[in-house]
């Protein structure tokens, strides 16, 4: 059968400080590796063992998946980045730190931006400190001006539906290193939550959640790993 385990990314450096990060490329810090090594051995030592992997174009994901497989001495799978597994984009919130936000504009507005489905932050001005428009790892896409939890699960399940869906439905056994957002767009298709619940599930860092898919790739369970 396919076998499906998902990893949010290691504690990120703008996870420490409260920020904004969307698309913008953060480090791990030094508890992420760690909390990705953890995530690693308790997958190699539970007998999990992965054919191939998937991750977004940003490093904070791409070094978790990396320290996770060189933990299960799997490096040498093949590993798939790609743009579509980014995290949402937070357009003109992208650095900002979330409390002095909240102080600015108000905590019920920033509940919105956060925590609806369909309601997209302000957009981001081009040219300012974190416009993307000349990182060349996305060259010839269109950066999103900013993202709802909704545009972001969009350009999401295509890709899941294009590039992964066939390898598990051949039975590969497959590892998923991304972002809250990102996931969160998959375990709403997966496990079939409504878009009233899924902007308020919270997805830790360097946990893996291990889905049980059937021959059709329903969902029969899902878990996290060190609650077994």
């Amino acid at each position: 059968m396919p076998q499906l385990v998902l990893i949010r990314h290691g504690q990120s450096a703008w996870n420490l400080e409260n920020r904004f990060t969307g698309w913008w490329d953060v480090d791990v810090t030094e508890q992420g590796v760690a909390e990705a090594r953890a995530a690693g051995e308790l997958l190699k030592a539970k007998g999990f063992d992965f054919d191939l992997g998937f991750t977004s174009f940003q490093t904070r994901a791409i070094k978790t998946l990396n320290l996770v497989l060189e933990a299960m001495d799997s490096l040498w799978i093949p590993v798939t980045k790609d743009w579509r597994l980014n995290e949402r984009h937070y357009g003109g919130l992208t650095g900002l730190n979330k409390a002095e936000t909240v102080a600015k504009v108000g905590e019920e507005q920033v509940k919105i931006w956060r925590r609806s489905f369909d309601i997209p932050p302000p957009p981001i001005e081009a040219g300012t400190a974190f416009d993307l428009s000349k990182d060349r790892r996305y060259a010839g896409i269109a950066i999103p001006g900013t993202e709802s939890l909704k545009d972001t699960i969009a350009r999401v399940l295509p890709y899941w539906n294009s590039a992964i869906v066939p390898e598990l439905k051949v039975g590969k056994r497959v590892v998923i290193s991304a972002h809250g957002n990102s996931l969160r767009a998959l375990v709403k298709h997966l496990s079939g939550i409504s878009d009233e619940e899924i902007p308020t599930l919270e997805i830790p860092t360097g946990q893996p959640l291990v889905y049980e898919l059937d021959a059709e790739l329903n969902a029969t369970d899902r878990y996290y790993l060190k609650d077994r």
